[in-house]
């Protein structure tokens, strides 16, 4: 059977974590699932792109937009399903038995369980607020990785071409809903550990607070970077 996996990978200056995320995918090509890889870079000054070639990934280059790097990259997939995952966020030992038994059963799209690579209260609470407002609103982020068919994601009109919340435009516009799947998206937590846990997950709660309330993504991105 041909594999069925496109695996989807957005960078931006990602030397650092990528070969992480690239060798927990290892498991994925010896059970046969995965087809291809698919790095779709946003103009990294670093060794990101030389990492992804020596993988032997298809490597797509276009301007840094997190939603226009996913759209381009997903224009090649061949396979019947999509699993995209941020260049920090690595699946947990196991992860492809549990893939290949859900795509087996030609269910809807899905999302993993969001984990930090850090021990601590915060960490903990951050990680569980996210897989809440996950199962009870179906709103997963990007750095909890997705599983979509291709048929799907075409449906729903594909990523936006937007800097921010392209995730939570896509999600949205699946007219499917989403499953959680038992295993973990391991990710960075640099980026918490640099803003602190409370204001960092503040500011993401604001973010989408505004953004479903019509704010306009380029405005929120200008924002969040600030």
């Amino acid at each position: 059977m041909t594999a069925q996996i496109s695996v989807l990978v957005p960078t931006l200056d990602a030397e650092k974590t990528l070969p992480k995320c690239l060798e927990a995918l290892m498991e994925g090509l010896t059970a046969g699932l995965i087809r291809e890889l698919i790095v779709s870079d946003g103009g990294s000054t670093d060794a990101t792109c030389r990492i992804a070639d020596e993988a032997g990934a298809v490597l797509v280059d276009g301007a840094a937009s997190r939603g226009g790097q996913l759209r381009r990259g997903a224009a090649l997939a061949r396979g019947r399903w999509l699993l995209v995952l941020h260049a920090d966020t690595g699946l947990e030992a196991g992860w492809s038995r549990v893939v290949a038994d859900y795509i087996e059963a030609e269910t809807g799209p899905a999302y993993f369980r969001l984990n930090f690579r850090a021990r601590g209260l915060m960490p903990a609470w951050v990680a569980g607020w996210a897989n809440l407002r996950s199962a009870l609103f179906g709103l997963p982020y990007g750095d909890q990785g997705l599983l979509v068919s291709v048929a799907d994601y075409h449906k729903a009109g594909g990523y936006p071409d937007q800097p921010l919340m392209e995730d939570v435009a896509l999600v949205r516009a699946l007219k499917r809903p989403l499953t959680g799947l038992p295993v973990c998206a391991q990710t960075s937590a640099d980026r918490y550990v640099r803003s602190g846990w409370l204001r960092r997950g503040a500011r993401n709660i604001w973010t989408l607070g505004r953004y479903l309330t019509g704010a306009d993504p380029e405005a929120l991105a200008r924002a969040y970077r600030r």
